[in-house]
Order: structure tokens, then sequence, then C-alpha cells
């Protein structure tokens, strides 16, 4: 075992099971909750640090990383790293700690922050698009694009990246069951364990399935907790820009929604207007600028929380595809009693799947299960089967893992084109450490123009107008590269890349 002789109480068991990185993430974490280490106080390097631990330098860096993409450091420029503003006492609960290390000491986490160059920091957020594509939709009026056309629409899965015999396992499975006399409106049970299980292992959620509610998607869940909890007039914070679905569904359900402003970190809870009933957020990777929510802002929406009564709903979007770290721990596992839990597998599988699930108290998931007794809101028993087998076999899992891969290139090949010296006083780029889009800031030509141009060109893009429910305090694009091909996201991008060239600043 060996001792850091700097500031910094870190100790590495080399015998251990756990990672040397994970234990350094969680010795520090444990110091900030302590007090033993504050607000403001400088750490050392990765390089003195490694040097001092007589570890690998790519095992600090990565330690590093997650504390960064966590929110318990800050870097300053051409400073160093810092402990950032977190209130001690405060701290995620251990089993999400414990599948967070899990995820960061992966082959994948940590040779992206070695093919980064190490740590980001906070500043690496960026965004998406107005139809996420969860429920089918290709574009705001829901009509196919043109043949030969790149579309680079964001929140669509690639669905030719699932494996033919992965699906066939799936629903050979799913026609050998026989259909139930009556169905379950919380979802099959076997389901909802093998859920469990499920976020337990992906998101490092402790929960049972009592807490479970299988859902048709994040919208359907939504809708459905909108009419249990909301009554007409009610006020309801949404992110501003945020997700047009959300913003609907909940108008739909009578409710007046309050836009809450975010920035490149997520939204900003000191903000949050008095009187709201209910909290809309995304905070593993805000939609659509792709802010990752710090744990400090998320102390503070559970303060405020408990102090409002107010529901708070995580749609956990994007949690599945990071490039720079592993997964970041839920929202949920925070306070379980505050906060209502949304997810889907249709992002990870195709927009036309329709299954997903909602975690709340089992008061809650009780009440939501009664109501659908006169709602049509059922998953199709079939498409049930199809999931658990999927989740059974680990199927899931493995083409999470493979699309995980497969966007991280198409993301490089995008962010590279756009990054190279070319007037970068004319754009920048947000949210390209997960996901899979990129928002696009523009400044000096109306991104209109430049939507019409790469048009002309076989390029379909969106702007991020339709993602304010106020007006537009950005102008910039949505780039998505779910549904394109690696070939066609490079060829888009050298046209959008030349357009910007041709536009120039001013």
């Amino acid at each position: 075992m060996t001792t850091s002789r700097a500031d910094l109480p870190v100790v590495v068991d080399r015998r251990g099971r756990v990672p040397m990185a994970a234990q350094i993430s969680a010795q520090v974490r444990e110091a900030v909750t302590a007090g033993v280490l504050r607000a403001g106080e400088r750490l050392p390097s990765t390089r003195d640090l490694a040097t001092t631990l007589a570890v690998s330098r790519t095992v600090v860096t990565t330690a590093y990383a997650h504390l960064f993409a966590e929110g318990w450091l800050e870097g300053r420029h051409g400073s160093g790293t810092y402990v950032a503003d977190v209130a001690p006492g405060t701290t995620l609960a251990n089993e999400p700690n414990r599948a967070t290390e899990r995820a960061m000491a992966s082959p994948i986490a940590q040779s992206t922050v070695r093919e980064e160059g190490g740590v980001r920091g906070e500043n690496g957020a960026r965004g998406e698009n107005g139809a996420r594509g969860e429920d089918g939709t290709r574009g705001e009026d829901g009509a196919p694009t043109a043949p030969g056309l790149i579309e680079l629409q964001p929140g669509i899965p690639w669905s030719a990246g699932i494996e033919p015999a992965m699906w066939r396992r799936a629903w050979r499975y799913a026609g050998t069951r026989p259909p139930s006399p009556w169905p379950d409106m919380f979802g099959f049970p076997e389901l909802r364990a093998e859920l469990v299980s499920y976020l337990r292992r992906s998101r490092g959620l402790n929960v049972t399935p009592a807490r479970v509610l299988v859902t048709r998607g994040v919208s359907s869940g939504l809708a459905l907790l909108a009419a249990a909890t909301i009554r007409p007039g009610d006020k309801v914070g949404v992110e501003e820009p945020g997700y047009p679905s959300a913003r609907e569904v909940l108008r739909r359900a009578g409710a007046q929604i309050v836009p809450c402003r975010v920035d490149t970190h997520g939204i900003v809870p000191g903000e949050l207007p008095a009187g709201l009933r209910l909290l809309y957020t995304t905070p593993a990777h805000q939609y659509p600028l792709g802010g990752r929510l710090p744990v400090g802002r998320r102390q503070a929406i559970i303060a405020w929380a408990r102090a409002t009564g107010a529901i708070v709903v995580e749609d956990d979007y994007d949690s599945e595809f990071r490039y720079d770290v592993g997964p970041l721990p839920a929202l949920y596992s925070m306070d379980p009693e505050a906060i209502v839990y949304l997810g889907t597998a249709s992002k990870t599988l195709t927009a036309a799947f329709g299954a997903g699930w909602l975690v709340a108290s089992e008061d809650l998931v009780r009440r939501l299960a009664g109501m659908r007794r006169n709602l049509p809101d059922r998953v199709p028993e079939p498409v049930q089967h199809a999931l658990l087998a999927m989740l059974t076999s680990g199927d899931l899992e493995r083409h999470i893992r493979r699309m995980r891969l497969e966007y991280a290139r198409r993301r490089a090949a995008l962010v590279e084109a756009l990054t190279r010296p070319a007037g970068p006083e004319t754009f920048r780029l947000l949210g390209d450490t997960a996901g899979m889009h990129v928002v696009l800031e523009i400044s000096g030509c109306p991104a209109e123009r430049l939507v019409a141009a790469a048009a002309q060109r076989g390029v379909e893009l969106s702007t991020l107008e339709s993602y304010f429910d106020g007006p537009p305090t950005m102008n910039g694009l949505i780039l998505g590269y779910g549904m394109a091909s690696l070939p066609k996201v490079r060829r888009a991008a050298r046209v959008l890349r030349d357009l910007l060239q041709l536009a120039g600043p001013g």
C-alpha cells in the first residue's frame, strides 16, 4: 500500500479487488463530503500524484476525469485542479458509487480518457434536436425524408446496427409465450425483476420490483405521471431549451409550462421559480445542449424538492452513451422519494420498439398502475417478452456496448471535421462528450440559411429553435449522428464545414 505525501489523503491497495482509479476517486469523494478537502483547495497534478503513489498517470487521470464529470472537481485554466463547491455531508449512495466505479474501470472508459488526452473538466457540454424519435418520429411533421438525403436528425438510434440473430432470438422467445388472460397493469413480474437487475448493473440503482412500472417509453411514462399528479393550471418546470415532446405532454395534461434556464452544465437550480408542482430535467446529458449536471447542482435540486414538495422527474437521457468517462450516477440515487426516474429501450434499439420503465415510490407506482385500467397505456405483451429475452441473455447490454463504440467513431469524425482551424470564432461545439448528437452554436450566420444551403447539397439539418418554448436565445444547429452511417457522417461534416467557411464571421 502507498500513501500520498501530498495534501490529498489517498491510499491505493495494489492487491485489492477494486481498480486503483476507483479507489482514488472514492477516497476523494469521501474526503470532500467529510470536510477534509474543502471547496477551492488545489489538488496535486495528475503527474505529481501518480509519481507520489507510484502508479500510472493513466490511473490518476481516469480517477480525476470521473470526479470532474460528477462535479466534485473543477479546472481553472492555466492554474490546476481544485475542489468544487460541493456541500459537505451529502454524497451519492454507496451502491451507485460502486456501479460508477465499475463503469469507470471498463476498457471503454479508460481508453476514451487516454484517447482524449486526459481530463476534460465540466466545460465540454454540447447538445440535440426537436424530435428524439422515441415514438417513431422522423421530423416535426412525421414524414420520411427524400431518398439519398443524409439525415443528421438527433435522438434516433442506428437500427441497422441491431444484430439480426439477437433480434430473432428475442422475438422467437416472445412467440413461444402464451397470451395472459388479463394484462398486468404493472408489467410482467419477470420483466420488472430483470429491470431491477439491469438498472443496478448499468445505473447503480438499488430498487425493488415494487418500485418499477413498465411503460411504452419516456413520453408515455411522463404522460401517465402527469395524469396522476397534475391538475389544470399547475405550474410545471421544463428546461429551456428542452425536450419539445415533454413540454407537449405536460401541456396536454393542463399544466402551465414554466421555462427553467439551463447553461452548459445543465439546469440552474438557483433560478428555479417558486410554486412548481413538477420539474422535468435531463441531468445525465441535458437535452439538447448536452450539459452533465454536477453534483453540487444535484444536491441543490434535491434540497429544493424537499423544501417545496415538488416532484422531480429525471429523464435519464443518453446515460448509456458517454465517451469521456463511464455513465454518471443517476439523480434518483440521491433521493428515491423525491425523484421519479424515466428510462427507455427505444433509444438504444429502435424508435419503433416502444418499451421503457418508470421508477418511483411504491405508493406512486401502485397509483399509476391503477389508473391504467381506464387508459390505453399498456405495453403489448410480445414487446415485454422480447425485452425480457434481451435482458436475461445479456444481448441488450452487448448491443449497447457495440453501439457506444460505433457512435464514438461517428462522433469523433464529426468533431474532428468541425474543429480543424477554419474560423473557430464563428461557431463552437457543445455536448460532444455523450449521446448521439452535438450542438453547433453559430455566430454571424442565421442557422436557417445553413439548413437551406445544406439541403441543396443533400444533407438534412435542424435548428435549435424548436427546443425553446419562448424566443430562442441561441442560434445554432443540432447534429445527430445516430441514424447516419460513418461514411455519411463524414460526408455531411465536410459539407457543413465548407458552408461554415463560406459563411465566415459576420
